[in-house]
């Protein structure tokens, strides 16, 4: 028993010194009390001019033994403290933008969890350059160096467990950097999961137009038409169909989904301050507001001018902000450019203001892939990595028909058929959605979830996540 103490205490002065002490956060405003587990703030350095923003919260269980669990918000261009502050974080931001309250489903309950602001330009990272012209390639591959960067800062966590996750856009991010990573076997990568991600653009828009008819709407005639310009042969190409009369009605379809006032990540949920224009001016901060990510319908011929008119406004007219629609930054951004707040975050003066979405790098993004099959099949050919696809099911941003769609399409044998999965809360089990699994790869609904699973369904999101990271049947 003596010895078992002394290594405890061994153990614990090998963690203090392993771990760097100048971005140890020591005091977090908002907070009524102070965490019992250690957080760090600063940069990963993706090369020397490259430098990401890192915020680490270890484990509240076991950090010496709990996984590390990277998460990637996406955009491109937003940044993953919303993942922390508004989805799954220990803390979570109130409306007053000052007060953190904690989490009772806090994903760090059972895993280090790493949000890393990507690509520079998004949040508080940056590059010394200030060219904030990027891609896919290119942000697989600096990620990929500021995770190098995170564990020769940390070498005590380079024998844990480690799994990639994120969403919307870490449709992207998420398996192109896994490919990088399951290559070095300095990394215990153990698998990944991608919430509501952009896993094809094809079978995103061709989805989204059923979701849309059979959630109610799209009147019958606009319905009619879509089978007769953009369908034959019992195949429907909403995608990328040359017919203008077919871009023209889906083109309608996408104005009912953007910008008819209808909540985009959450279809029954309210659109918070209101229906959006499609640019806006904010009076309070002098800014051109603008509330389109680009990630719909990217080859219709409405989707391109609209593109380029967004591109031309933001040449025109520098100072503009990109949110994503029906959502508040306010809260988040009022707190973040607290400079109680980032000194405390260890940000440097000549860091930019935080914004939840950078409109530079969003317009100067370059998308590579159109969709992550190639990614996933190599994956899934080692049969070492567990993956899961999961989605709420009242998204239209990155809908489940589509995700689902993607998921079959990778032709792995079945092994559970859909069926209902439960997780209990105070009023007893419930049935948390569906899930079907393909040996490793497991696709997974949230029933009455929206773009942001954690936001909307906390509880069921961390059971999920649970069962995930302990290879769980769901």
């Amino acid at each position: 028993m003596v010895w078992l103490g002394l290594l405890a205490v061994l153990l614990e002065v090998s963690l203090s010194e392993s771990a760097p002490a100048k971005d140890e956060i020591t005091y977090l405003p908002g907070l009524l009390k102070q965490p019992s587990f250690r957080q760090y703030s600063g940069y990963l350095n993706a090369s020397e001019n490259i430098h990401l923003h890192y915020w680490f919260v270890e484990s509240q269980g076991h950090p010496e033994s709990d996984p590390v669990v990277l998460w990637l918000n996406g955009g491109p261009g937003c940044s993953s403290l919303n993942g922390l502050l508004n989805e799954h974080g220990p803390f979570l931001i109130q409306p007053d933008g000052k007060t953190l309250q904690y989490n009772p489903y806090s994903w760090n309950l059972i895993a280090n969890v790493l949000y890393l602001e990507s690509p520079a330009g998004v949040g508080f990272s940056y590059a010394n350059d200030q060219q904030y012209r990027t891609n896919d390639t290119a942000v697989s591959f600096n990620n990929y160096l500021a995770l190098k960067d995170f564990f020769r800062l940390f070498p005590e966590y380079s024998k844990n467990s480690f799994y990639i996750t994120g969403e919307s856009y870490g449709g992207i991010y998420v398996p192109t950097l896994a490919e990088r990573v399951m290559t070095d076997h300095s990394i215990r990568f153990q698998g990944m999961a991608v919430g509501n991600g952009l896993s094809s653009w094809e079978y995103n828009d061709n989805s989204l137009v059923y979701f849309a008819f059979y959630h109610g709407l799209l009147r019958s005639t606009l319905w009619s038409d879509l089978q007769k310009f953009c369908c034959s042969e019992g195949k429907c190409n909403f995608h990328d169909n040359k017919n203008k009369d077919c871009q023209l009605r889906v083109k309608d379809v996408s104005f009912i989904v953007w910008f008819s006032g209808l909540n985009v990540y959450n279809l029954y949920a309210d659109c918070v301050g209101g229906v959006p224009g499609e640019i806006q001016f904010d009076g309070n901060r002098k800014q051109l507001v603008i509330n389109d990510l680009g990630n719909l319908f990217p080859k219709n011929q409405m989707s391109l001018w609209w593109q380029k008119k967004l591109q031309d406004v933001h040449q025109r007219h520098r100072n503009v902000r990109l949110d994503p629609p029906c959502t508040n930054t306010t809260a988040c951004s009022n707190y973040l450019n607290d400079p109680a707040v980032r000194k405390a975050l260890h940000i440097p003066a000549f860091v930019q203001k935080w914004e939840m979405c950078s409109a530079l790098v969003n317009l100067l993004y370059r998308r590579q892939y159109s969709d992550m099959k190639d990614q996933y099949l190599k994956l899934l050919s080692t049969g070492q990595y567990q993956l899961l696809v999961y989605n709420g099911d009242v998204d239209m941003a990155c809908n489940f028909m589509g995700d689902e769609w993607f998921v079959e399409s990778l032709q792995q044998k079945v092994t559970v058929n859909r069926r209902t999965w439960l997780y209990n809360d105070r009023n007893g089990e419930q049935v948390g959605g569906f899930v079907k699994e393909f040996g490793n790869l497991t696709f997974l609904t949230i029933k009455g979830a929206g773009h942001m699973v954690p936001t909307d369904k906390p509880l069921a999101a961390f059971t999920f996540f649970s069962r995930f990271l302990h290879n769980e049947p769901y």
